[in-house]
């Protein structure tokens, strides 16, 4: 019997209007004996400067997590294996795809407790940054926490409410978007220590870990539910502003209730810069806003 083919690695097309997104369809076997010496030498390079930066840095239940999964630090995981450990702990499982997903698939994953997982990782010349998410993104940024059963039960509501807003339409994804940016992507947690981190895209990210605890820069405000997904954000550059949350609890009472009315709400409601600052808030930080590019919040 032949050998299948190698799942294709869908990445962002560049033009000249700037960046275009290629979806992907489906979910792909990993073809891990496909990996290359320079694939599995690119994961131990993130992994291990990863693991250097975030003791002190990432909140202890990813940390946690993270010891417990023991994802090899040497050669890309297995996602069967790291399947083994994750479905025991909270019944959640990997899923290997090509690329992004359209919205509705994505969340359609999420709520029946599957995380998309892209099969492949980074080049060499892409370590410190990439536009879409790869492996190394997904697998170490995002899977831990799915161990904890508070945060793994959030992020199925939370797909459960995609499911929801793509009937409604347009903004209502736009604003659901904003919260899983804010939450997921780009949350901080309060500890009784200080501010952690629990967001992937800054747990997988060797400047935005430094950054968004330690720079002057950016704001850091208390989480509030309509407040955030009434924020625009950045795709392009550290985020301007942070949102802290007490606790993964205070995320599932957020998602618990209907969002219908919340929709209703913020429909009439104009949609706030991504490092603006209102008086409502609860301000850890006002930044400084040093750096902070003009334009170009999405």
């Amino acid at each position: 019997m032949s050998a299948l083919p190698t799942p294709r690695r869908l990445e962002n097309i560049q033009t000249d209007r700037g960046s275009l997104p290629v979806y992907a369809t489906g979910t792909v076997e990993q073809p891990w004996d496909s990996y290359t010496a320079t694939d599995h030498d690119v994961w131990r390079r993130l992994y291990a400067r990863q693991r250097e930066i975030l003791p002190g840095r990432a909140c202890d239940a990813f940390l946690r997590a993270q010891e417990t999964m023991r994802m090899s630090p040497d050669r890309i995981p297995k996602f069967s294996d790291l399947n083994a450990v994750l479905g025991e702990a909270t019944g959640w499982q990997i899923v290997g795809v090509e690329g992004l997903l359209p919205e509705l698939d994505f969340f359609t994953h999420l709520a029946n407790r599957r995380f998309p997982v892209s099969w492949w990782i980074r080049r060499p010349e892409q370590i410190d940054y990439i536009e879409e998410p790869d492996l190394f993104h997904d697998l170490f940024g995002h899977v831990p926490l799915l161990m904890d059963p508070r945060f793994a039960d959030y992020l199925q509501a939370y797909g459960q409410g995609g499911v929801k807003a793509h009937a409604i339409g347009p903004d209502a994804l736009m604003q659901l978007a904003r919260l899983y940016w804010y939450t997921v992507e780009f949350g901080l947690i309060r500890q009784p220590d200080g501010l952690r981190i629990y967001g992937a895209g800054i747990l997988s990210s060797k400047g935005e870990s430094i950054h968004c605890l330690e720079s002057a820069a950016p704001n850091r405000i208390g989480f509030d539910l309509e407040r955030v997904m009434r924020t625009r954000y950045r795709i392009d550059t550290y985020q301007k502003t942070y949102f802290v949350i007490d606790s993964f609890e205070q995320l599932m009472d957020a998602t618990r209730p209907d969002f219908t009315p919340i929709y209703a709400r913020l429909a009439g409601q104009d949609t706030i810069p991504a490092g603006g600052v209102l008086p409502s808030d609860r301000v850890f930080q006002r930044g400084s806003g040093e750096g902070w590019a003009r334009d170009g919040d999405v």
